[in-house]
């Protein structure tokens, strides 16, 4: 399904007729059906709504740079279309990134809030990396970064397993519209809200890969230790989509956290 959002169309899928919404929100160079597995997880006891980010999957990808608020009104407005004024929010990556701007500006929208292998900052250091990204997606197109992404977002065994799900993925990065891509990798490297944090006052899980090589573990640690009362949980094995090298103990976490509130 499609909606118009700030702009442009999003497209999303709905699936549950009754409980609570869930907003699912994915990585940079997915889609919606990352979370394939979440939603098979939670359509029973929930409504769950996920998306395709601004310049992904099925949405519109506007050429140039994005900015991370964008990408937050572009979620208010799908929410807000859909009559959703309470929601349960899962993002992992940018999709968590999302989320914690989503959840300081619009305090009280999110009952709870699922953290999932991301950063409140991106360190200045790092700026190269995401101009190498965008120049390497101009110049080469996508296929250009499927073997290194693997490598940072799944662990060596896993990648050399030849599990489904690297195939999966890989064509989720090669059908990203490099305009998508190239405009998300232009908002990222501004995050910086860590010190923001502590005015989030819903449930907050943290969720990361132990070997997680994108967004490491000291980055959850220190959202973690931003936000009071906040769960952290390190998944062993696994390293950036952690949801799908690890998913029954991905599933366990998400679905006791979700569970208690």
């Amino acid at each position: 399904m499609k909606a118009k959002t700030n702009g442009i169309e999003l497209n999303y899928e709905v699936e549950g007729e009754e409980g609570p919404w869930v907003i699912l929100s994915h990585s940079l160079a997915c889609n919606l059906h990352m979370w394939d597995e979440q939603v098979e997880l939670l359509r029973d006891r929930f409504r769950v709504l996920a998306f395709d980010t601004r310049g992904h999957g099925k949405s519109d990808a506007p050429s140039g740079a994005y900015t991370l608020d964008e990408l937050v009104e572009d979620a208010h407005g799908l929410l807000m279309g859909l009559g959703i004024d309470k929601a349960h929010w899962v993002g992992l990556s940018m999709g968590g990134m999302i989320g914690m701007l989503y959840a300081l500006k619009y305090p009280d929208t999110f009952e709870s809030l699922v953290l999932c292998d991301t950063s409140s900052r991106i360190p200045p250091e790092l700026a190269p990396a995401w101009q190498d990204r965008i120049k390497m997606a101009n110049e080469q197109g996508m296929e250009a970064l499927v073997e290194g992404t693997l490598a940072r977002w799944f662990t060596e065994p896993f990648v050399k397993s030849g599990n489904e799900a690297t195939a999966t993925v890989a064509e989720m990065i090669v059908s990203t519209p490099v305009a998508g891509y190239t405009g998300c990798c232009h908002a990222i490297p501004q995050l910086d809200c860590t010190d923001e944090l502590g005015a989030i006052g819903c449930p907050v899980q943290i969720i990361v890969g132990e070997q997680d090589a994108g967004t490491p573990v000291a980055m959850s640690e220190a959202i973690h230790a931003a936000i009071p009362g906040s769960e952290l949980v390190i998944i062993s094995d696994s390293s950036h989509l952690s949801n799908l090298e690890q998913p029954e103990r991905f599933n366990m976490a998400l679905d006791g956290f979700l569970s208690t509130q």
